[in-house]
């Protein structure tokens, strides 16, 4: 009898539908247990990029050398999630000044594109492939910039794993396989593309050794002559010729005016955790939102995977996404109340607009100022400094276009902005982009408590809060907080200006989420569709202080691991 009553106080923490096994332990259905280390650890969506960054602090690196070489690593070994070709944005903890930083290694449209270019091309919205969605990546420049504040190791010390892992090729593992097939058709009409990402017409196979000499190419060259090889050398040139051919309008001025910047994070309270985001044009925001909407709800009595907890994250997701669509963009360019977006006292106003028992069919943004496919990893070094890094092309492939014979695919994030000329996040020269991507920190008492991200476009937002909830309302570990079965809401109005979605939008769940369940969301108007996949993808290190053990939590969606010393 006893056996059957723990078990059924199990299912109810865990609060979803049994899977293929049970694990001993307080949460049966989690896929494994948190990885344990007491002086570093690297959390990452691929072993070897985890192996190198552990290896990288072994050697003496710090946090940040770490997550460069790691995510060198997952440019090559998951080339559609992330790059060279990609944008770039950290969270970082100095332990020795005790003080955290943010930096937006985001990279601004070109010079010379404007919205009469798409208005002569009789174009309503910017196209998600092809040269005219690039604007200049900024990954390298937020390498240099990482490595030279926080970083002991020459670029060239952090490079020479991946471009051994890049030359000599790598086992190609499951989840990358199935993401790789998926864009083979598209890459197969750009002959750089093709060459560069598909063997004989077809991507890689589960297990197939996969090499990528030219990027080995790049990255030697970055070895050797730091980023300006990207910004003023060979690889720039090889981008501009490629875009002039071809109807793109990058230009060597573009690329030699690229800088990243060292930012403020934000952040709110949330149970006496404080979580730090960055401040837009990324939407990392949108979760001290909907954090400050949910804090009223004792959420720990509605239990995970529960209707009303469900509805209420839901409900929150729309009010904060509709802000999102109506004021994040590039502060440079427009006014962006974000105090006034994250504060305690709007929150209360935006809570009166819930109906705890109806879905919203339709959410308009509020009003501030009344008064009333990316990758992310996670490091923690010996010595406590701790590195929250999210790097994307944003669609899988970026654009689809590998520009020459550089050996890495063009992100896609121009598409991001909006053609309509009264749109804060309207294109503009020089300007950058809306972006989804937000590496996230929980400090305790002023101190770092949990490192993490969750990728995965518009689920980012929604997939940082499912975990913050899980870990501190629910009290699941590291592990299990990313585990746990997850809910996506699509049909926000977006910042590209695109309206939102008619009744309210779509909520996705995954299988874990229970038939009883599904249908109490259902009768109070969510439409609610069973779905695998989107859910994103977390890393996560929590730092026991008492104790002085690192615990790491990785994405059983994906094929990564933590690894700990």
């Amino acid at each position: 009898m006893r056996s059957v009553v723990l078990a059924t106080l199990l299912f109810s923490v865990w609060g979803t539908s049994a899977t293929a096994y049970d694990r001993p332990g307080p949460f049966p259905h989690q896929s494994r247990s948190p990885v344990l280390g007491r002086k570093g650890m690297v959390a990452t969506s691929h072993p070897l990029a985890s192996q190198v960054g552990l290896e990288m602090l072994r050697a003496g690196g710090t946090a940040a050398d770490a997550a460069i070489a790691a995510n060198a690593v997952l440019g090559a070994v998951e080339p559609m999630s992330c790059g060279i070709g990609g944008d770039l944005f950290v969270l970082y903890w100095d332990a020795k000044t005790q003080k955290l930083y943010g930096l937006n290694a985001s990279g601004r449209s070109p010079y010379s594109l404007t919205r009469e270019v798409f208005a002569e091309k009789k174009l309503t919205q910017i196209p998600e492939s092809g040269p005219l969605s690039w604007s200049v990546p900024g990954c390298v420049d937020g390498w240099e910039q990482l490595r030279a504040k926080f970083g002991r190791k020459d670029l060239k010390a952090l490079l020479e794993p991946a471009i051994e892992i890049a030359e000599s090729g790598f086992p190609v593992t499951e989840v990358i396989a199935g993401h790789w097939a998926d864009a083979a058709s598209s890459l197969a009409m750009s002959p750089d593309a093709a060459r560069t990402y598909l063997r004989e017409g077809k991507a890689p196979a589960v297990g197939e050794v996969f090499s990528n000499p030219e990027l080995a190419a790049s990255y030697r060259r970055l070895a050797t002559e730091g980023r300006d090889a990207f910004y003023k050398g060979e690889i720039a040139r090889q981008i501009c010729e490629y875009s002039a051919a071809n109807g793109g309008y990058l230009t060597p001025k573009d690329f030699e005016a690229h800088t990243s910047e060292w930012i403020s994070p934000v952040s709110t309270n949330y149970r006496g955790f404080d979580v730090w985001e960055l401040p837009p044009n990324g939407q990392g925001i949108a979760v001290l939102q909907m954090l400050n909407i949910l804090e009223a709800y004792d959420l720990s009595k509605m239990g995970p995977g529960s209707a009303d907890y469900l509805h209420l994250l839901v409900e929150a997701k729309k009010l904060a996404f509709a802000d999102r669509a109506r004021f994040y963009a590039d502060p440079a360019f427009a006014q962006v109340p974000t105090a006034e977006l994250i504060s305690k006292d709007y929150a209360v106003r935006q809570r009166k607009r819930i109906d705890p028992n109806k879905a919203a069919p339709e959410v308009p943004p509020g009003d501030p100022l009344k008064k009333g496919d990316t990758i992310c990893l996670s490091v923690v070094d010996a010595e406590g400094n701790c590195c929250s890094l999210i790097q994307s092309l944003y669609f899988g492939f970026g654009s689809q276009i590998v520009p020459g014979q550089v050996g890495f695919a063009m992100q896609n994030r121009g598409c991001l902005f909006a053609l309509d000329e009264q749109h804060p996040n309207k294109l503009e020269p020089h300007k950058r982009p809306f972006h989804t991507i937000i590496p996230a920190m929980v400090t305790k008492d002023g101190l770092p408590y949990f490192v993490f991200g969750v990728m995965g476009g518009d689920m980012q937002p929604q997939g940082h809060v499912q975990v913050l909830v899980n870990l501190i309302d629910f009290k699941m570990n590291v592990q299990a907080a990313g585990d746990a079965a997850r809910v996506l809401h699509r049909g926000s109005a977006s910042p590209t200006g695109e309206p939102a979605a008619p009744n309210g939008g779509t909520v996705y769940v995954e299988s874990g989420i229970t038939e009883g369940v599904r249908k109490a969301l259902g009768e109070r108007g969510h439409t609610v569709i069973v779905s695998p996949g989107g859910y994103g993808g977390f890393q996560g290190i929590l730092i026991d202080r008492p104790r002085g053990v690192l615990h790491g939590g990785t994405e059983a969606r994906k094929d990564g691991s933590a690894a700990g010393y």
